[in-house]
């Protein structure tokens, strides 16, 4: 992981529940608790509550476990930022990138913050690193 000196580190759901769930990458992804600013587009809690029901139909977590989890996330110290506000940058990028909205609102919130993203999502880095415009604004965990 190379994260630059942006003034705001954006994190994705894909780094969210390393925070919560030990998985490869875990222990990384912690360390981006330091201190620094974190923001994130508020489709963030919901992607991470979508991963961690998938746990639960897989047998992997327990309805409880993931109560827990979902109440750790929701107090972490990530900045919120409002949809409405992002939509149409993300919309411009994915029809770009030929990549999903709702990853290109990540992208979307660190140009607006002048951050970077954090992601452990090797087919949104790949996508978003392929353009010369965007490299700089991700990086894979």
């Amino acid at each position: 992981m190379t994260v630059s000196a942006h003034a705001v580190t954006v994190v994705d759901a894909s780094i969210a529940v390393k925070w919560v769930c030990d998985e490869a990458g875990s222990e990384r992804a912690a360390a981006l608790l330091d201190g620094r600013p974190l923001a994130a587009p508020a489709l963030w809690l919901v992607e991470a509550a979508n991963v961690l029901w998938r746990r639960v139909r897989q047998n992997e977590l327990t309805l409880r476990e993931v109560e827990e989890r979902i109440g750790l996330l929701s107090a972490a110290p990530v900045r919120v930022l409002e949809l409405q506000e992002l939509v149409p940058d993300a919309l411009r990028l994915a029809c770009e990138l030929d990549h999903p909205v709702y990853d290109c609102l990540y992208l979307a919130a660190a140009i607006r913050c002048q951050g970077q993203v954090i992601t452990a999502d090797r087919r949104f880095h790949a996508a978003a690193s392929h353009s010369a415009g965007l490299a700089a604004m991700i990086a894979l965990l």
